[in-house]
């Protein structure tokens, strides 16, 4: 037997790599590029069909989370409001207007909007649904990336999945060709 048919496994696992790694190349520089409107389309779908809603952006505007996190903000500007520019606004009231006095009307006024920011996000968020087309923005974003934008995402994010594939068309060549040097070596003798 030639003692080069002991090459065999390794070049078929060198042409398993080579397949492979052209065959991704073409996928992801060529096929993608040319299917972006219909990657967009579809991404638009998906993303409007569950993956995001407005209700799902309402329910994190109006949470206790979020109000817990806004209020100290709003009671900052508040206070600042009373304090300051309502004092040079009206210069007068400022005259009639003691600390005890602002501290109840900022206490009026943080429970007042403790109900009003809540009503009045829903009713933003409300409008915002009829305003905005989510599976149409998404799908325009996509549509006007630049050529090559999706292919060059995918390459930098799927990386190592990349370089798995092509091992793995290494291996598979390398186990081709290891069957077809023992097929050669049993049919031989």
């Amino acid at each position: 037997m030639n003692s080069w048919l002991f090459l065999l496994p390794f070049i078929s696992a060198m042409a398993g790599w080579i397949i492979f790694k052209i065959s991704i190349t073409i996928f992801i520089e060529k096929i993608l590029p040319q299917k972006q409107q219909a990657i967009a389309q579809k991404t638009g779908e998906l993303v409007s069909g569950g993956l995001f809603s407005i209700s799902d952006l309402e329910g994190k505007l109006v949470s206790d989370e979020s109000m817990k996190k806004l209020m100290p903000v709003i009671e900052k500007h508040i206070d600042e409001f009373l304090r300051n520019r309502l004092g040079k606004a009206l210069p007068v009231v400022s005259m009639f207007i003691g600390d005890k006095t602002i501290n109840q009307l900022k206490e009026v006024f943080m429970k007042e909007l403790e109900v009003i920011i809540p009503a009045t996000m829903k009713t933003y968020v409300s409008n915002l649904e009829k305003d905005i087309d989510i599976k149409k923005l998404v799908t325009e974003k996509i549509s006007a990336l630049p050529p090559g934008k999706i292919s060059e995402m995918i390459k930098h994010s799927m990386q190592q999945e990349l370089r798995k594939i092509q091992l793995f068309g290494a291996l598979a060549g390398f186990l081709i060709g290891a069957l077809q040097l023992l097929l050669t070596f049993l049919i031989g003798h």
